[in-house]
C-alpha cells in the first residue's frame, strides 16, 4: 500500500488546469475530478494518502474529501483488477437478467463478487443505476458501458478481455 502520493509532473499541471477553470473560493468544487486523476495515477484505486492529498491541494478537511470518494461508486477504496467490471443490478437490470450476467461473471472469471481473480485482472462488484435503464442489463468495465447484454454477449467480452 502506498504510504505516500503525489501528482506527477503531468497530472500536477493538469490538476492546476482544472483548479483554475472554478471561481475563486470555488475552487473546492474540483474535488471530483481530482480524486479521478488521482485514482487514475494510482492504479485505478484511492487510497488514503491520494485522498489527504487532494484535500489538502484544495485546503479542504480529509474528512469532507473521504465523504466524496465514499458517496461516489466511481471511486475505489481498493485496488482492483486491471478490467473492473460493475454488473448494475437496480430492478430495471435484475428484471432483464442481471443475476445471469453475474452467474456468467463469476463462472468465467473463477471468483465471487467483491473479489479479484490471481492475476489481478479482473474484479467483479456490483453497483447501483448506471442510468442505461432503457438498454438494462448494464455493466460498466472501467470506462466503459456495455448494455442489452445476454449471458452469450457477456462471454464473449470476457473472452475478449482475458486474451488482451
Amino acid at each position: 500500500m502506498n504510504t505516500n502520493f503525489i501528482f506527477d509532473k503531468k497530472n500536477l499541471n493538469l490538476a492546476e488546469e482544472i483548479i483554475k477553470k472554478y471561481p475563486p473560493k470555488g475552487e473546492r468544487s474540483a474535488i471530483l475530478p481530482l480524486l479521478d486523476l488521482a485514482q487514475r495515477q494510482n492504479g485505478g484505486w484511492l487510497p488514503v494518502p491520494a485522498i489527504e492529498y487532494v484535500a489538502n491541494m484544495l485546503e479542504m478537511p480529509y474528512m469532507r474529501a473521504y465523504e466524496v470518494a465514499t458517496f461516489y461508486t466511481m471511486f475505489n477504496l481498493k485496488p482492483v483488477g486491471k478490467y473492473h467490471i460493475q454488473v448494475c443490478t437496480t430492478t430495471p437490470c435484475w428484471l432483464r437478467g442481471s443475476d445471469d450476467i453475474m452467474k456468467i461473471c463469476e463462472k468465467k472469471l473463477g471468483v465471487k463478487l467483491k473479489e479479484t481473480t490471481e492475476d489481478q485482472k479482473f474484479t467483479l462488484s456490483e453497483i447501483e443505476c448506471l442510468g442505461a435503464c432503457v438498454n438494462a442489463p448494464v455493466i460498466q468495465i472501467n470506462d466503459d458501458y456495455y448494455e442489452d447484454l445476454t449471458q452469450e454477449k457477456m462471454e464473449t467480452i470476457i473472452d475478449k478481455l482475458q486474451n488482451e
